[in-house]
């Protein structure tokens, strides 16, 4: 699991750049922790001073800064300091630097394609690999904050059935199947992310034999898959805070919709099985007396990454049937079978 792309930096200190001191030292840390578990992507500063309100993301030598901003543009003064540290630091270029900006938009509002160029490379988590792309999206293809999530989610795969919905580029199945996993299913509503799924599981020479994608509704997939009786052993279930995409009837809120959803999805889970349940909500809330039949056990903790500081980056739960389950739902859902 021997990585080629984690440059040497020096050690020191420059009195004049606390930036440039706290990247080198984070990644001097990191880079020792990624030779040894194959890993070639991480974060490398994540809002550590205050006076530098962004975030760096390391991809196989390449760059891509976040900056957290109230408009669409950050100060100059900061992106200049982020690049000359950066191409300082690890002798790049600024071709080699993709930047973000990151403000909070109105609940409803898309993010929107961002290029053409189709510029894909490869990089590596955990001896797995994944093509990314730090141009055409807002998102790179890769989550990094849930890689521990996938490594966690990975370690219970073996020999077992998997379903993976909001698969977006199918990180989880990936790590599923070179886990072991019997058979992996990966849904997702977006041509874009299922085709890109497709070229993951081939660049890690995964067949899809066992390993169907299918583009769909994730709530209308698992109504029809109800009806054949499907159960799976692992259910991921990693969902968008907001969706409104005109494939879908209607907008999905996670914090409206996350009691149908996870019903839904619990009438596949075998007797045995584990469904994880995560988001990036922050104001989310699950109220686990909805769920009466079930024991809910928040993870989150276990799944933040060294590389991430913050601990609210995203929260994670693992959910188990504890009996027949008959759910104790709102007024504003129906329990299934009345």
């Amino acid at each position: 699991m021997t990585v080629s792309s984690l440059p040497e930096i020096s050690d020191g200190e420059d009195k004049s750049s606390p930036l440039k001191n706290r990247i080198r030292k984070n990644y001097r840390h990191i880079r020792k922790w990624a030779k040894r578990t194959g890993t070639d992507c991480f974060r490398i500063y994540d809002r550590d001073i205050k006076e530098y309100p962004l975030a760096i993301d390391f991809y196989a030598g390449r760059f891509c800064v976040h900056y957290f901003s109230s408009s669409d543009e950050p100060r100059a003064e900061l992106v200049e300091a982020a690049t000359n540290v950066i191409c300082t630091l690890f002798a790049t270029t600024p071709e080699n630097i993709f930047s973000r900006t990151r403000i909070k938009r109105e609940k409803t509002q898309q993010y929107e394609k961002a290029g053409e160029r189709k510029e894909f490379f490869t990089v590596q988590e955990y001896g797995a690999l994944f093509w990314v792309n730090l141009h055409d999206y807002l998102d790179t293809g890769l989550f990094l904050d849930h890689r521990e999530t996938r490594r966690l989610v990975a370690s219970y795969c073996k020999d077992k059935r998997v379903l993976n919905l909001f698969a977006y580029t199918c990180s989880f199945s990936v790590h599923a199947a070179l886990a072991g996993a019997a058979m992996t299913k990966s849904v997702d509503m977006s041509n874009t992310y299922t085709a890109w799924g497709r070229n993951n599981f081939s660049l890690n020479k995964i067949s899809l034999k066992n390993h169907p994608i299918i583009r769909a509704d994730c709530l209308k997939f698992l109504d029809e898959e109800t009806a054949t009786a499907s159960k799976y052993d692992i259910i991921i279930i990693d969902p968008p805070t907001i969706s409104r995409s005109k494939k879908m009837d209607q907008m999905f809120d996670i914090q409206i919709d996350y009691v149908p959803l996870l019903t839904k999805a619990l009438k596949l889970l075998s007797k045995s099985g584990i469904l994880f349940f995560s988001t990036n909500s922050r104001k989310f809330s699950l109220d686990s007396k909805l769920f009466n039949a079930c024991n809910i056990e928040e993870i989150s903790s276990k799944t933040l990454p060294l590389d991430f500081h913050d601990p609210k980056i995203h929260r994670c739960w693992k959910i188990t049937v504890t009996a027949e389950p008959l759910y104790c739902l709102s007024k504003h859902h129906i329990a299934p079978g009345l």
